[in-house]
């Protein structure tokens, strides 16, 4: 099982990191975490990495429905969408699926919370162009 949903772009890599918070937004996930690895590896290491951003998404509804259920849920959250460069104006976008990611979880009450997240995540991937 693929553990990630993705897609490719044509845009610069700003506009992706843009268009990914809208649509993310759209689904009611608010970015909680930001890390950008280019300037982190740069800094830390003296690495030129290419640009990379790694986004931590949450929908609270999703998540408060969750550690309802689980407790420990919270070890696996924020959902973490990807936007890395990959040449010039080629930009891919790239979310955890939250079926695959939540499969060692074994609790049968989260399966449609899941299952929602992992809709509304498809639909934030399939939105962008």
């Amino acid at each position: 099982m693929k553990y990630y949903i993705e897609k490719t772009l044509n845009t610069d890599f700003e506009s992706a990191v843009a268009k990914v918070t809208a649509a993310l937004e759209k689904e009611s996930f608010g970015i909680v975490s930001e890390i950008n690895l280019h300037e982190k590896f740069k800094e830390k290491l003296d690495v030129d990495f290419r640009k990379y951003r790694i986004l931590g998404a949450c929908n609270p509804s999703l998540s408060y429905r969750s550690l309802q259920q689980e407790d420990k849920i919270g070890t696996m959250l924020p959902c973490n969408v990807i936007v890395q460069q990959l040449d010039d104006n080629k930009v891919e976008v790239a979310a955890v699926d939250p079926v695959a990611s939540m499969i060692s979880v074994e609790n049968p009450d989260l399966k449609e919370i899941i299952e929602e997240a992992k809709s509304r995540i498809l639909r934030v991937i399939s939105s962008i162009e």
